[in-house]
């Protein structure tokens, strides 16, 4: 039988598996290895908890199942499950096998996965020379392998992800900002906007996303699923990040970009910036070389009211922001340092 778990000890038992496998990699990098192992995880298992549904169903009919399976949410293909990875964990190429399993739940979900496992199992120079890389997979696979998410709510895997996530940022230090928003911030930030049902709510520096999430929340309290989440991200890794805790909070119809949303904004339509009803974000605290140079001539005229400095993006941001709201009617939370007006 399943173990149902609280969401305080869902927190220590992912975190105790993901940080007990650590050896000498950096958090901040770390990170990256360890939040996608959990999200193969909770994919494998649900995978298999939705076959084992359907085989009680009918029975034998293995077409039928399979069939049925392709159209679920999620689909994972023969010899890519967690499980079937973990019964290969003594090869010495265990980082490759990882890579492979990975590369084939994507193929089979482009729409949905396509490119959102992005780091790479088998790197020496991020996770050292064979025998140290693969003590560490074994260790990390070891450990994951004990857990079973199948029967794990979205709400509590998912606050289990941000959890980490901000762990891992106490660990990773001054870089953890590039990444998240401590929570007690995140949560004021959110609660300031005052999102409400029927808002398009957008974050044009989104990070692993838990600040949009939290303002999506807030509609959430008050009964209404009736909300749309945006969002852009200029770091890759973090860009994944965001996306699988989309994934692990059921929003799987989140609009997340990847791109420089000051020099590169995604987020538009019919040839102009999106609008929103609430924009919230923790940009990068001064920001250098933002792209000052090429904002008189920005294509969406968004800094009529001056140029910021060139080495500190604050203000560029603000304006950004300003630029997306609803007229009007919309409404905007941000976290700058002191000095920027």
């Amino acid at each position: 039988m399943t173990k149902q778990f609280t969401q305080s000890e869902l927190n220590k038992v992912l975190w105790d598996a993901a940080d007990s496998s650590r050896s000498s990699v950096d958090a901040g990098i770390y990170k990256d290895y360890a939040l996608t192992m959990l999200f193969f995880k909770y994919l494998s298992d649900k995978s298999k908890a939705e076959h084992a549904k359907l085989k009680e169903r009918y029975g034998d009919d293995e077409a039928r199942i399979d069939a049925k399976m392709k159209s679920s949410r999620f689909y994972l293909p023969p010899n890519s499950s967690f499980d079937e990875v973990y019964t290969r964990k003594e090869d010495d190429n265990i980082g490759e096998v990882i890579n492979m399993a990975l590369r084939a739940i994507e193929g089979h979900n482009k729409a949905k996965l396509g490119g959102v496992f992005s780091v790479d199992f088998n790197s020496e120079s991020i996770l050292g020379k064979l025998q140290s890389r693969n003590k560490m997979l074994r260790h990390l696979l070891n450990d994951f392998y004990k857990i079973d998410l199948s029967d794990i709510g979205e709400d509590i895997i998912g606050n289990s992800y941000m959890y980490m996530i901000e762990k891992f940022g106490a660990d990773a230090g001054k870089k953890a900002g590039e990444f998240f928003t401590v929570s007690a911030v995140a949560e004021l930030v959110a609660r300031l906007a005052r999102p409400k049902p029927g808002d398009r709510i957008a974050d044009p520096a989104v990070g692993s996303g838990g600040l949009l999430l939290l303002a999506g929340e807030e509609v959430r309290k008050q009964g209404s699923n009736n909300f749309a989440l945006y969002g852009q991200e200029a770091t890759g890794s973090t860009y994944q990040l965001c996306r699988m805790n989309m994934f692990l909070h059921g929003m799987d119809s989140a609009h997340i970009e990847w791109g420089d949303t000051l020099n590169n904004p995604l987020l538009v339509e019919n040839d102009s910036l999106m609008h929103f009803d609430v924009t919230v974000a923790n940009p990068p605290f001064s920001l250098k070389k933002w792209g000052a140079e090429n904002a008189e001539n920005d294509p969406y005229k968004r800094f009529w009211r001056g140029v910021p400095p060139k080495d500190k993006g604050d203000y560029a941001f603000v304006t950004h922001m300003i630029e997306t709201l609803k007229p009007k009617t919309g409404r905007m939370a941000v976290i700058v340092p002191h000095g920027v007006l």
